[in-house]
């Protein structure tokens, strides 16, 4: 069986985030037929990186962004591609609700995060979460 890749533009419109989990579910299940994930629970820190990352892009640029997600041997690749340059600004978690938690939710789950930019001028932020 081939190594899943899930390659994915993602629309402004409607629910990006949802659709975004729905095909990181799908790409999840193909990736635990080639390689049970070590722990169950792995699954959802892919989910809930995609999820974070997706809305952070969704939220905070104007154009379009896609989701690429690849299986390698002991991780998911997560990346994130959108139109603006500027890297995210970690702020300060609020308990009221109004957010902060992001970053700190990326680092906790992932094992490697890097952003590149882009040729046209945005940015490509990579994350690697346990498998």
């Amino acid at each position: 069986m081939a190594t899943p890749v899930l390659d994915t533009p993602l629309p402004r419109a409607g629910q990006p985030t949802t659709s975004a989990r729905d095909a990181t579910r799908a790409f999840l299940h193909r990736a635990a037929q080639v390689r049970p994930p070590a722990r169950p629970e792995n699954a959802d820190g892919v989910l809930l990186v995609v999820a974070e990352l997706v809305t952070n892009a969704i939220r905070h640029t104007s154009g379009p962004c896609t989701l690429h997600l690849e299986l390698h041997r002991d991780h998911v690749a997560v990346r994130v591609t959108d139109t603006s340059p500027r890297p995210p600004q970690p702020r300060p978690p609020h308990t009221d609700g109004t957010g902060g938690w992001g970053w700190l939710l990326i680092d906790h789950l992932t094992t490697y995060v890097h952003i590149d930019p882009t040729a046209d001028g945005g940015k490509t932020i990579c994350a690697h979460t346990p498998w």
